[in-house]
């Protein structure tokens, strides 16, 4: 049983990010009305979504006793109320996908790139792919990308052949793909053939010069996979652009990060049989259908952060001998069981997930590789 037990829960409320915010609020209700005893308390509170809101929410949750903190969404609202809550003893459990937030009392428990990223190159290389190239954004994420992709391949004993930045916030990445294809060499590659050909008077010069006039460029790609670390449209202009620089989608395997877990993504035809890592879908379903069911709209995708940083909390809470959120309580190396698959929470602050293979059909995406159910087998 608990006792008195009071958890703060913080988001942005109003801001740019209301919406997010208050999707995750209802999401935390659900779990709450799911799990909680009646004396377990959450307690709601604006950051509006900047870091001196976050700060003023810390604040008051430690005034008004939360013996935990969960939330914020931001790693730079994170930053600003981790020495408050550091000097009062109180864990945070962050949503925040920025591990480098992380350690000495707070948790992130957002979805790591570098987690997805090694999932699904270990899984290729299983495949027998061998060369992977990529085209990422130039912040942090993106360096965070190229870096867990060089990591892995390595250690894979695979190769990283090339690694292309953009910039985020351009229009038009038409170009950016275009220097990926190594387009212009490979187009005068292939006009210097068929202007030789023409000068054949032959008819294998012609059968020859017939079969080039249907290419766009001559020569290998040197690389067997690309992997593009960008969702939503962003992800889909750059897909679009591929085929047209000749980076043929049926030769070339296009792999993705958890940003490709989102509904529609099967609509770029670039895109229908990729790869990526997320957790599995089927683990979410009932939630997915809860929260329709009950708010009468579909659950963004960071919902589920909330849900299961309030279970864990509430399942902390009802510990025999009362609730108990220190540090072995929280890093239980056996993990949990949340709306996503099993997750832990490791001494470093960061969280360990299971995660499965997906592969992108024209109307959603299925699980081609299965996300592991206990940390035992995610480790064999």
């Amino acid at each position: 049983m608990t006792s008195g037990v009071r958890v703060a829960l913080l988001l942005p409320l109003s801001g740019s990010n209301a919406r997010l915010g208050e999707a995750m609020r209802d999401a935390a209700q659900l779990a709450l009305f799911d799990f909680a005893d009646d004396d377990f308390e959450l307690l709601l509170y604006d950051t509006k979504g900047t870091p001196e809101g976050a700060s003023d929410a810390a604040t008051l949750a430690i005034g008004d006793g939360a013996s935990v903190i969960l939330g914020p969404l931001l790693s730079s609202s994170v930053r600003a109320l981790t020495p408050q809550a550091r000097a009062a003893n109180v864990t945070v459990l962050a949503f925040s996908s920025d591990s480098s937030v992380s350690g000495e009392g707070v948790y992130t428990m957002g979805f790591y790139p570098n987690a997805e990223v090694a999932r699904v190159v270990s899984f290729a290389r299983s495949r027998g792919i061998l060369r992977f190239a990529a085209l990422v954004p130039d912040n942090d994420y993106g360096e965070a990308v190229a870096g867990t992709l060089r990591l892995a391949a390595e250690a894979a004993d695979a190769q990283v052949t090339q690694v292309q930045f953009y910039d985020p916030a351009a229009d038009d990445l038409s170009d950016t793909v275009r220097v990926l294809a190594d387009y212009d060499t490979r187009r005068q590659v292939l006009v210097a053939q068929m202007a030789e050909l023409e000068k054949q008077d032959s008819e294998v010069a012609r059968r020859a010069l017939k079969r080039l006039e249907k290419m766009q460029t001559i020569g290998e790609l040197p690389f067997d996979a690309l992997l593009l670390a960008d969702g939503g449209k962003r992800l889909q202009a750059i897909a679009a652009w591929l085929p047209f620089y000749d980076i043929d989608p049926g030769k070339i395997r296009i792999l993705g990060t958890g940003l490709w877990d989102e509904p529609g993504i099967g609509a770029e035809p670039a895109l229908v049989g990729g790869w990526f890592a997320a957790p599995s879908p089927a683990a979410r379903a009932d939630f997915e259908r809860q929260y329709e069911r009950i708010y009468g709209q579909k659950a963004p995708r960071r919902a589920t952060l909330a849900y299961d940083a309030t279970l864990l909390a509430v399942l902390l809470a009802k510990k025999e001998g009362g609730a108990d959120f220190s540090a072995p309580a929280l890093t239980n190396p056996s993990g949990y069981l949340g709306s996503d698959g099993i997750f832990r929470l490791l001494a470093n602050g960061r969280a360990e997930r299971g995660l499965a293979v997906m592969q992108i059909r024209r109307h959603g995406a299925e699980v081609i590789s299965v996300a592991p159910k206990t940390f035992q087998a995610a480790t064999n």
